[in-house]
């Protein structure tokens, strides 16, 4: 009886290997970008049944050698697939932000500042600034929370002793064609995209209109580390126009890009709170990279994950005051209000 366990056990695993090979061909076809969408839609379902009809073939040899060589086709398109720039893409992702630098002065072509009157009803606008580095004075971790605690997004604002703030979040580039889905992100769906935006634009929609939770923390950082990082995302900005790079739920996303922007450890690029973003303003705790803020005040994560949330009215109006205005009842060194 023994003997047949480890045959028994070898069955099971082609199968379920070749049922995981199935369900995933079929779901990277389905939120591929292939056009027509007839077409994909029309692969996603002949590649599951092609993987099940060759399973009649009368000869184990040939089920086999037929299933790896579909799964190997689609492994070959898959990986030669390529990101674009040049697709047809939701209004708030139609342009992309530009930077170069000269001298200690960068300048950002295209800074998004939509005006949003609804979720849906809004005023598209950019405009043109450059930012003086021997300025950049802080940067700040926003973390947005629309359900839950454990799923969040998360992005920089990098602020100038001149009173400027430039936010910068990545996030998926969505074609108009697309609604968005969280699925999708796993697959060659969404290019990468550099979202370089007003804080009234990035932060003040899920302030104001969305009515998200977010909080701001500041990031304990050194100068010359500010600079660096601030200069790592303006080259990634400058690079992803004439590069672009697939989004990934998994290796490439908000967590995961400020992370080596930041040139964090190895062990903190694979921490279970980089796919838990929600947590991600624990991990940075944990790394030290938060404040300084008075121990004596918040002496652990939680008392400063509850001061350090932002407040508004419900009748506030994003004006040209809105930075100062959310930082002013956020905990010292981000804001001045008391603890």
């Amino acid at each position: 009886m023994r003997a047949h366990w480890p045959h028994a056990a070898g069955l099971w695993a082609g199968r379920l290997a070749w049922a995981m090979a199935t369900v995933w061909g079929a779901a990277a076809l389905y939120y591929s970008t292939i056009v027509p969408d007839g077409l994909r839609v029309a692969l996603a379902v002949a590649f599951p049944a092609c993987m099940v009809a060759f399973g009649w073939l009368p000869r184990a040899g040939l089920r086999h050698g037929m299933r790896a060589a579909l799964v190997a086709l689609l492994g070959v398109w898959y990986g030669t697939d390529p990101p674009r720039n040049d697709r047809r893409w939701a209004e708030e992702y139609a342009v992309p932000a530009d930077a170069w630098r000269t001298g200690d002065v960068v300048h950002v072509h295209n800074v998004r500042n939509f005006r949003y009157r609804t979720t849906s009803d809004y005023r598209p606008a950019w405009y043109d600034a450059s930012y003086d580095l021997n300025r950049l004075e802080s940067v700040d971790l926003v973390t947005s929370y629309w359900a839950g605690r454990n799923i969040a997004h998360v992005f920089l604002s990098f602020g100038f002793s001149d009173g400027q703030h430039l936010a910068i979040s990545i996030e998926t580039r969505r074609q108009a064609r697309f609604a968005y889905s969280t699925i999708a992100g796993f697959f060659h769906h969404y290019e990468l995209f550099y979202v370089t935006a007003d804080e009234r634009d990035l932060i003040g929609v899920r302030t104001d209109v969305r009515r998200e939770r977010v909080y701001l923390y500041r990031l304990d950082l050194k100068p010359e580390t500010r600079q660096r990082l601030f200069l790592s995302y303006m080259a990634a900005i400058h690079n992803i126009t004439h590069h672009p790079l697939w989004y990934n739920t998994l290796t490439d996303n908000c967590t995961t890009g400020i992370l080596a922007r930041a040139g964090a450890r190895l062990r903190y690029r694979f921490d279970w709170r980089v796919i838990l973003s929600g947590h991600t303003a624990d991990m940075a705790y944990d790394m030290n990279l938060l404040g300084p803020y008075d121990p004596k005040h918040y002496p652990d994560y939680d008392a400063l994950h509850a001061a350090s949330r932002i407040w508004r009215a419900p009748d506030a109006v994003i004006g040209p005051d809105y930075s100062t205005a959310i930082r002013a009842t956020l905990p010292p060194p981000e804001g001045p209000g008391m603890p």
